[in-house]
């Protein structure tokens, strides 16, 4: 009678070899898995700013140790770490106000009244104005606008890692994305503090000077606290050698006086006031730039 021995031997060897080759197979798919899950989503918008975290500390310290030393008091350690635990590891189309509150708190700026600036399309000028009025604020010229100028951020949901390569676009993506939810919350509040007379720098070489779709229209006009806000002045500037498109006379302006009437707060407007002026005649276009629209 034939030994079965080595019949048996055969099968447990060729059970050992599936349940290898099933091993091997299981993990080359979990690797490639983890490769697929480890890629950051494809957006249509700037990935995040190249230096994030080192850009975010270095403005911090430049602003609160040489622009505005009053606030030298402020952790920009802690502020650096606020703002990245608001956005990373989450969601990036599903930003809310609440996911900036920490980095809120930490960074308690007061602008003086009568000190504060507002712009649609005009930020070049704007910011031209305040760097020559040292005592005037934009929103850029506060501590967290001053951090935030110009950059890009974003994450992923499920990783601890910063998107570089895209980040959403606020029309092609989603509006909900954490630069849009985060300048919409800074304009806000930067409007509800503003007190006194307020100004506001426009375009009036195109054909809507005040846009309601805006930040200034959307956001900026209807948080401001007629408790605290009597005087809205508007500028309208043209560019040189432009026919204007707008001015203190033309519809957009009146609807913009229309709504500062509803709420209770003076509205006054001059074109081409004189001292902005100067700064387009030396060649300082103006540009139709803004946050996220």
């Amino acid at each position: 009678m034939a030994d079965p021995r080595p019949k048996k031997a055969k099968i447990c060897l060729c059970m050992f070899l599936c349940l290898l080759a099933a091993g091997v197979i299981a993990v080359v798919v979990g690797i490639r898995m983890r490769r697929r899950s480890s890629e950051p989503m494809k957006w249509n918008g700037t990935g995040s700013t190249a230096h994030f975290q080192e850009i975010v500390l270095e403005r911090c310290y430049n602003y609160t140790q040489l622009v505005q030393p009053a606030l030298r008091d402020r952790d920009c350690q802690k502020i650096r770490e606020a703002f990245r635990n608001a956005f990373i590891s989450k969601d990036p189309c599903s930003a809310t106000e609440e996911d900036y509150h920490p980095l809120m708190k930490l960074v308690n700026q007061t602008v003086p009244c009568d000190k504060t600036v507002f712009w649609s399309k005009t930020k070049k000028l704007a910011h031209q104005y305040t760097k020559v009025q040292r005592e005037m604020f934009t929103l850029e010229d506060t501590l967290l606008g001053y951090i935030a100028d110009d950059l890009s951020w974003c994450g992923d949901a499920g990783s601890h890692e910063m998107n570089y390569q895209s980040c959403p676009h606020w029309k092609k993506d989603c509006s909900n994305n954490f630069v849009s939810v985060f300048w919409g919350l800074l304009s806000k509040r930067f409007a509800a503090n503003a007190c006194g007379v307020v100004q506001v720098v426009l375009n009036g070489s195109i054909s809507n000077a005040f846009d309601g779709k805006s930040t200034f229209g959307r956001v900026e006009v209807h948080n401001l606290n007629p408790m605290k806000v009597h005087t809205l002045q508007a500028w309208v500037i043209h560019d040189l050698g432009k026919f204007p498109s707008d001015s203190c006379s033309g519809s957009s302006i009146n609807d913009l006086s229309w709504i500062m009437k509803q709420r209770k707060i003076k509205f006054t407007c001059q074109d081409n006031y004189s001292f902005l002026r100067i700064f387009v005649l030396v060649g300082n276009k103006l540009n139709p730039e803004v946050h996220t629209t």
